[in-house]
Order: C-alpha cells, then structure tokens, then sequence
C-alpha cells in the first residue's frame, strides 16, 4: 500500500484539494486535505479555483500546486460559499459565469463582506469586468481580469503578482 501523504502530494511541494458535490444530506468532501495541511505556512499560499469546467479547474490546479500552492477546487458557486467557512485562501481565482443559483458575481459579493481577499477573475465578459473595477472602487491590488482562454504561464504570473502585492 502506498504512503498517504505521497499520493496526495503534487510535484514541486504543493497540495491539491477537490471539493465534490455530494448529495443533499452531506457537507462537500475534502479529498486530499487534511485541515492540519489548510494551516498557512510562511511559504505557502492557499488559493481557491471556482470552476465548473472540472478539465479547466484541474489544469489550473495541478499547474498551481506543481509551482509549490495548496490549492482547493469548488465548482460552483454554492460549493464555494460552503468552501469559504471551512478555508480561508490567500487568493481566489474565480469564474463569474458559474451556472446556478450563485453566480462569480454573488461569491465575489461575498468574498468582499468578508475583506479584501485578492480575487482573480476568469472570464470572457471583460467590458462587465471593467464597469465592475470602475464603480465598486477595486484596484488591482484585490481585483483582477484574466480573459478566456489563457495560458497556464500568464495564470501563474497573475498569481504570483497578486499575492505580492496583495494587502495584509
């Protein structure tokens, strides 16, 4: 039998969680994250992929966990709420064209009721993107646009980007 710990490690030190839809009677499932790997390290960054395009959102998070980050995946709006009461991430990249009663919209809502959590944003909508930016005061410091589709290396250095600016 093979180690737990190895299988849930990603090349390059980082974690991947998934965060799967259950039925009706259970809370989302954690796989591969005890809470005692949520704790924050001092070189390691937790971030929160909301995706409902599962083949994108695991790409997305292999390639960011392979760069050394734990990193949750939700996919949906409403997974991501429940997601947030149990791991706070230091960033969140999150599709605000999610299917559902909770759009990118409601959980951005959220996410700012709650502070200032740097949030990257991933969708093809970018003229509602900036009408956003332009009337709720967000700088890029907190707030971010990457147009679909992207490259994995323009991903990683929005990431990077964000987190070192990102107000503490």
């Amino acid at each position: 039998m093979q180690d737990k710990d190895a299988a849930n490690s990603i090349a390059g030190g980082g974690n991947l969680s998934i965060v799967n839809k259950s039925s009706t009677d259970e809370a989302p499932v954690f796989v591969n994250s005890p809470l005692e790997r949520q704790e924050k390290s001092k070189t390691q960054y937790r971030i929160l992929v909301v995706e409902d395009d599962s083949s994108l959102a695991h790409l997305e998070a292999s390639y960011l966990a392979a760069y050394g980050y734990t990193v949750v995946i939700a996919d949906s709006g409403e997974i991501a709420v429940t997601t947030l009461n149990n791991f706070m991430p230091d960033l969140v990249v999150l599709d605000i064209e999610l299917p559902g009663s909770l759009t990118g919209w409601d959980v951005l809502q959220l996410l700012r009721q709650r502070g200032r959590i740097p949030v990257l944003l991933t969708t093809s909508l970018t003229p509602d993107i900036r009408k956003y930016l332009r009337t709720h005061g967000e700088t890029r410091l907190t707030l971010d646009h990457l147009a679909k589709p992207y490259p994995m290396q323009t991903l990683l250095k929005r990431v990077k980007r964000m987190l070192m600016i990102a107000p503490q």
